[in-house]
């Protein structure tokens, strides 16, 4: 069963862990995304659910902006060949649509079927801002308190160059 939004922030609560989410219309996409003022401090993401030709299924967090090489990720991790997940199975791991995939969907992912990699160019800010489970809303939450929070979904999230240099 997915959690809801009021559930991620009741989990936020849990651990101690401030956010501030801002409202505003669907975005489907970093373009849309890009297109809306959402007055918050740090990093916007980028996120790939993918899946190889073995089955291993990935979560790449990345910043919005960062060219994202998935030949280079692929051989860097010593996966297959990476294609995107479909909806369904988007859904059935992660519990969001497309449009919605986020960091914080990981809380879904009680299997622990995907690694988590996080882009080292987001890594170097201070705050991050994913969708709280709904592509709605954006929550800002600091760089430490989502890799704490990561972990506590059972997941260790890998932090590295998605681009080759």
């Amino acid at each position: 069963m997915s959690l809801t939004r009021e559930e991620l922030m009741s989990r936020f609560a849990s651990l101690a862990i401030a956010v501030t989410t801002v409202e505003h219309e669907a975005a489907y996409t970093v373009a849309e995304s890009s297109a809306i003022d959402i007055p918050l401090p740090g990093a916007h993401t980028k996120n790939l659910f993918l899946k190889d030709d073995k089955g291993t299924l990935v979560l790449v967090i990345a910043k919005s902006t960062t060219k994202t090489d998935l030949k280079y990720l692929s051989r860097q991790i010593g996966a297959g060949r990476f294609s995107f997940g479909s909806a369904e199975l988007l859904m059935s791991v992660l519990g969001v649509t497309p449009g919605s995939v986020t960091a914080f969907a990981v809380v879904n992912d009680v299997e622990r079927r995907v690694s988590v990699v996080f882009d080292r160019e987001l890594m170097s800010y201070d705050s991050v801002n994913c969708h709280p489970l709904q592509n709605t809303a954006t929550t800002n939450i600091a760089r430490d308190d989502l890799l704490r929070f990561i972990r506590a979904t059972g997941h260790e999230p890998r932090v590295m160059d998605l681009t080759a240099t």
